[in-house]
């Protein structure tokens, strides 16, 4: 006995509709941009708390460059003093290798070191995620003084 409702039922129980498949899709490529954003985001923040990390260690092995030699290393001298002995005025004294390279930002750039510093000492900055020098998302070894100042 044949009867063609129940043909129909087994037939429509059997797949999914091309517009249902559609919603399942746009929820999961919906899923996937929330995701990649938010993870996006934990790499960047993760850069720039790596970039504040290697401002500190250059900046620790100047103060120690200074403690040794008496002086700061000039601004021709650079961070390559932290690398190699310095052979122009005034050559330290008891130089000591920081780095075995100079470091770079997780952007790949350099990082700038000014002496006499503009805020501090000396001034050490990264150019940030942008690779711009002098906006706002610079990573810089003085803001918490100003911030503290301000206060």
């Amino acid at each position: 006995m044949f009867n063609g409702k129940k043909l129909r039922t087994g037939r429509r129980a059997r797949g999914f509709t091309f517009l249902e498949v559609m919603v399942v899709v746009a929820i999961l490529v919906l899923l996937a941009t929330i995701i990649i954003v938010r993870y996006g985001k934990s790499v960047d923040q993760a850069k720039i708390d790596k970039t504040t990390i290697q401002l500190k260690e250059i900046e620790k092995a100047l103060e120690l460059y200074k403690i040794d030699n008496g002086n700061y290393p000039t601004q021709e001298q650079g961070l390559k003093a932290l690398v190699e002995k310095p052979e122009d005025e005034p050559v330290p004294k008891k130089w000591k290798k920081s780095f075995d390279e100079i470091p770079k930002d997780p952007w790949n750039n350099d990082f700038i070191y000014v002496i006499p510093g503009e805020h501090k000492d000396f001034d050490l900055f990264s150019k940030g995620p942008n690779g711009t020098e002098g906006d706002e998302d610079d990573i810089v070894n003085w803001k918490k003084e100003e911030d503290k100042d301000q206060k």
